[in-house]
C-alpha cells in the first residue's frame, strides 16, 4: 500500500454532517420570524387532518401550548378548526368543511358560469358512459360487480367517484355564482330605495 492509497481510505465519502440540521433550523428561525404566532397556528392548523392536542399543535407552530390554545379556539369560534373532546383535552383538525367552501369559492372565482355550465355537461355525459358501460346506477354497485384483477374496472371506479364528486362542486360552485348574482342584485335594489 502507497502513501496514496492510505490518504484516499481516510476520505469519508459521507461524512456526519449536521449541514440538514442546520439548514432547516435556518428555514425555522426565517419562518418564526417572518409570521406571526396566529399566523403559524393557522398554517399548522390548515394541513391538520387528524386529531391533534393544543399541544402537538404548538411544537410544531413553534408557540407555547396556551397561545396555540387561543389561537385554536379564535379559529374553530370562526368554523377554520373543528374540535372534539376526548374527556381529556380538546383537540383540533382543520374543519373539512371550510375546505371544501374555499374550493366552491375557488371555483366559482375562476370559472364563467357558461364554463361550470359546460363543465356539469360533460361530467355528468362522463357519468353516463360508465352507468351504460357497466350496467350500474352508481360507483357502489359496480364494486358489487368488480373482479378483483379487474383493473380496468377499478381504474374507470375511481374515476367515475372523482367525476361524481367534482360533479357536486361545480353544481355547489354554480349555485353559489346565482347567489352572488342574486345578493348583488338584492343589494343594488336596497341602495336605490334609500336614495
Amino acid at each position: 500500500m502507497t502513501e496514496n492509497d492510505s490518504r484516499v481510505t481516510d476520505i469519508d465519502p459521507f461524512p456526519e454532517s449536521d449541514a440538514g440540521d442546520d439548514a432547516n433550523d435556518a428555514a425555522e428561525r426565517k419562518w418564526t420570524a417572518a409570521t406571526t404566532a396566529f399566523e403559524r397556528v393557522e398554517a399548522v392548523l390548515a394541513r391538520t387532518t387528524d386529531w391533534q392536542s393544543a399541544s402537538e399543535i404548538a411544537d410544531r407552530a413553534r408557540v407555547s401550548e396556551p397561545t396555540a390554545r387561543k389561537h385554536l379556539t379564535a379559529l374553530a369560534e370562526t368554523g377554520r378548526a373543528a374540535t372534539t373532546d376526548d374527556g381529556n383535552a380538546t383537540r383540533f383538525r382543520r374543519n373539512p368543511d371550510q375546505r371544501r367552501l374555499e374550493r366552491v369559492q375557488r371555483l366559482a372565482d375562476e370559472h364563467s358560469r357558461e364554463e361550470l355550465e359546460r363543465s356539469i355537461r360533460e361530467m355528468k355525459s362522463r357519468i353516463r358512459e360508465f352507468e351504460d358501460a357497466y350496467d350500474a346506477t352508481s360507483p357502489d354497485e359496480l364494486v358489487a360487480g368488480l373482479e378483483p384483477d379487474d383493473e380496468d374496472g377499478w381504474d374507470d371506479l375511481s374515476r367515475w367517484k372523482t367525476t361524481r364528486r367534482n360533479l357536486a362542486f361545480a353544481k355547489t360552485a354554480l349555485s353559489f355564482t346565482e347567489t352572488r348574482l342574486v345578493d348583488s342584485r338584492s343589494i343594488r335594489g336596497e341602495r336605490a330605495e334609500n336614495v
